[in-house]
């Protein structure tokens, strides 16, 4: 597929490319099924488009995700933090979110500690 076919079947997913905010991870997902992938797209950017939040709090959330200790997607909060400072949200806000970010990994100790609990229970 041409670089012209794909921006006119898939319009979003190639603007995602061309703009920077293409996950290369997605590469092999986008060629073995670029129809659903541009349907995801599209699903997964509904909040930009929908004008509901403001893209302050947009970038924040992405920030968020992308931080989190389920994702950790370096390049993306690199690129959502940025992209969150060139709108005006503050270096304090930013770090208020990846502090809160922080909670998600607690999650380990609430599913690894009642489990070694019982664990050392039983061996005694």
């Amino acid at each position: 597929m041409t670089d012209v076919q794909a921006s006119e079947e898939f319009p979003l997913t190639q603007a995602m490319k061309d703009s920077g905010g293409w996950n290369p991870l997605w590469d092999g997902l986008s060629e073995m099924d670029p129809e659903w992938t541009e349907l995801y797209m599209k699903a997964a950017m509904q909040p930009w488009n929908s004008g509901v939040l403001s893209p302050q709090v947009i970038q924040l959330l992405c920030i968020a995700v992308d931080a989190a200790s389920t994702h950790m997607y370096a390049p993306g909060v690199r690129r959502h933090i940025r992209a969150a400072l060139e709108i005006g949200v503050t270096p304090t806000e930013i770090l208020e979110v990846l502090k809160l970010t922080t909670v998600v990994g607690l999650h380990s100790c609430n599913i690894g500690v009642p489990i070694l609990m019982e664990e050392v229970a039983r061996t005694q």
